[in-house]
């Protein structure tokens, strides 16, 4: 029987996230925060709810469990095993060798280097209104991108010896009933991609995030792929129409922007089966982003 863990969050989060967090039961509190209960089922799910926690920048105040205890050191919260050293999370896309190589860029696994680069794009307003988080202080970008969790799921895109992009590839579990667990391990992943807006419309994140799919299906052999998207955000879902993702979730106003709107969302997915010579043709020269 899986352990189960109880998070705290500071905030009241709502309750349709708990599906995207492992299932866990959300109760909202009078002193404003939010406890997530249930059962989870290894430290790789572990990681993935607290990656997701960290994407809807909900701040992590304590992690417990009957085999865990939660430890601040200088303001971030990790987790350690009782009794026995901590075990290194997973790292899928160590199964991938690295660079890969398009017909005009390389996508690499990003460095603790690669945070300047990254941050001259993701600060300029035009990329930053579609972000989770506009960064403007290049000290706490820095320290947020050396993250070693952030840094597992990251890629960056470099067009000659200059980085153009960043991307992210996080393996997750699939959702299955509590029977079939063990076997939906490790088979879905979530994508995203930020370009620098200096080298759009040559078609380098269309190419870069092709390559994406062919990682996802052919080298980690996973079942489905999944993006979502502001539904303002029209460069995107147009790349996504591109690359062959499926649309199949509109949100109807289940994201309230920095600006004080609330916005629509869409979510594309592609399954194994789906992903087809058909999908996979030559990135044409007079396809932008």
């Amino acid at each position: 029987m899986s352990p189960t863990y109880e998070v705290r969050v500071d905030g009241h989060l709502d309750a349709h996230w708990s599906a995207r967090l492992a299932g866990l039961v959300i109760r909202h509190h009078p002193d404003g925060t939010t406890t997530l209960t249930g059962p989870i089922a290894d430290q790789s799910q572990l990681h993935g709810v607290l990656n997701g926690l960290r994407d809807l920048a909900a701040p992590l105040l304590s992690v417990d469990s009957p085999g865990t205890r939660s430890v601040e050191s200088r303001g971030t919260l990790s987790v350690e095993s009782r009794g026995a050293a901590a075990t290194a999370p997973p790292d899928p896309l160590g199964r991938v060798a690295w660079p890969r190589a398009t017909d005009r860029l390389t996508i690499r696994r990003a460095v603790r280097a690669d945070a300047d680069a990254t941050f001259a794009f993701r600060r300029r307003e035009e990329v930053g209104r579609w972000l989770t988080e506009l960064p403007s202080d290049p000290a706490r970008y820095r320290r947020t991108f050396a993250d070693p969790q952030r840094l597992a799921t990251t890629l960056v895109i470099e067009h000659g010896d200059r980085v153009v992009g960043d991307l992210m590839l996080r393996v997750e579990d699939a959702w299955t009933q509590a029977e079939a667990a063990p076997h939906g391990r490790g088979l879905q992943a979530e994508l995203a991609w930020v370009l620098d807006p200096a080298h759009s419309g040559r078609g380098y994140a269309t190419e870069a995030v092709r390559e994406l799919l062919r990682v996802s299906f052919e080298d980690l052999r996973l079942h489905r792929v999944v993006a979502t998207c502001f539904a303002d955000n029209e460069p995107s879902w147009r790349l996504m129409d591109r690359v062959g993702l499926r649309r199949e979730l509109h949100a109807r106003a289940d994201a309230l922007h920095r600006t004080g709107r609330w916005l629509d969302t869409y979510g594309y997915a592609l399954t194994a089966p789906e992903w087809a010579p058909a999908i996979r043709t030559p990135l044409r020269r007079n396809e932008f982003r």
